[in-house]
């Protein structure tokens, strides 16, 4: 139940232009510091896991692993997307306790 309740704050982030999603626009997100939560999807390749994971321990920017490709394309209006970024605080606060990743 939480988990749809997840997607679905995803899906109001993308809607409220608070999301960004795919490689290049989560990085851009992260290095400008606009980021407030990256989530991984947990069949993204090892390298993409490493390369953000990395990303957000220096730029301080929480991260979670969580769903997968298909469910977090579909959240928010895509086919396939294995990073987004959510770029609104109170909206990944609220991710962050659904999913169990309490900041």
């Amino acid at each position: 139940m939480n988990r749809d309740k997840a997607l679905n704050m995803l899906s109001i982030a993308a809607k409220g232009r608070n999301l960004s999603s795919g490689e290049f626009q989560t990085e851009e997100s992260i290095k400008d510091g606009k980021a407030c939560l990256v989530i991984v999807a947990g069949d993204a390749s090892e390298n993409t896991k490493k390369h953000f994971s990395d990303m957000c321990s220096y730029y301080q920017v929480p991260l979670i692993f969580y769903s997968n490709r298909e469910e977090l394309g579909r959240a928010i209006g895509k086919e396939f997307r294995a990073l987004v970024a959510v770029n609104d605080k109170g909206i990944a606060d609220r991710v962050l306790v659904l999913t169990d990743n309490k900041e």
